[in-house]
């Protein structure tokens, strides 16, 4: 049922355009009746699709491309949706808006950003690695602590002299 909403037959006979006159001219057996193979011998190959077959009904098949692809520099009617009034929404109008999905190319091919990616994670391991076999800490002295390095604090006996801390020598 499908295949014969697709493969509409075309009236009359031959192919549009200017195959139609080379057919006229040259022969070349019969003539296709059907939409895809009278597009097919206009373009010189099978399986070309018309763009009737890609569009929503009447409504204009509009390409793939975000807001934020077009020219921030333009004076648009509404600039925050970089459109024009009277302007048709693609029929995916809302996955493509600025705030979501951005079909910019990229300044950079996809390979060399995994490379620099990759490279970035491989540096970082090695260094992990590294900080690991050879630690560093910063030097720090014994810890001070006041009236004589808390010695009734820390069960020392009352009844005997509390020994002398120096935390330094001059």
């Amino acid at each position: 049922m499908a295949l014969h909403i697709l493969l509409k037959i075309v009236p009359g006979t031959g192919c549009p355009g200017e195959a139609q006159s080379l057919l006229e001219k040259f022969g070349g057996g019969p003539r296709p009746r059907v939409v895809l193979y009278a597009c097919a011998c206009e373009r010189g190959y099978i399986g070309v699709v018309l763009d009737v077959f890609h569009s929503y009904g009447d409504y204009p098949k509009l390409p793939d491309r975000s807001q934020q692809e077009r020219d921030p520099y333009y004076s648009w009617d509404h600039s925050n949706l970089r459109r024009n009034y009277g302007e048709p929404l693609h029929w995916d109008f809302d996955m493509f808006l600025r705030t979501r999905v951005d079909t910019t190319p990229t300044v950079l091919p996809w390979h060399t950003m995994r490379n620099y990616f990759l490279g970035f994670v491989g540096f970082m391991f090695f260094m992990f690695g590294l900080g690991a076999m050879y630690p560093s800490y910063q030097p720090v002295g014994p810890k001070q602590y006041p009236y004589s390095n808390l010695y009734l604090e820390t069960s020392g006996d009352p009844n005997q002299e509390v020994p002398e801390v120096k935390h330094y020598e001059i």
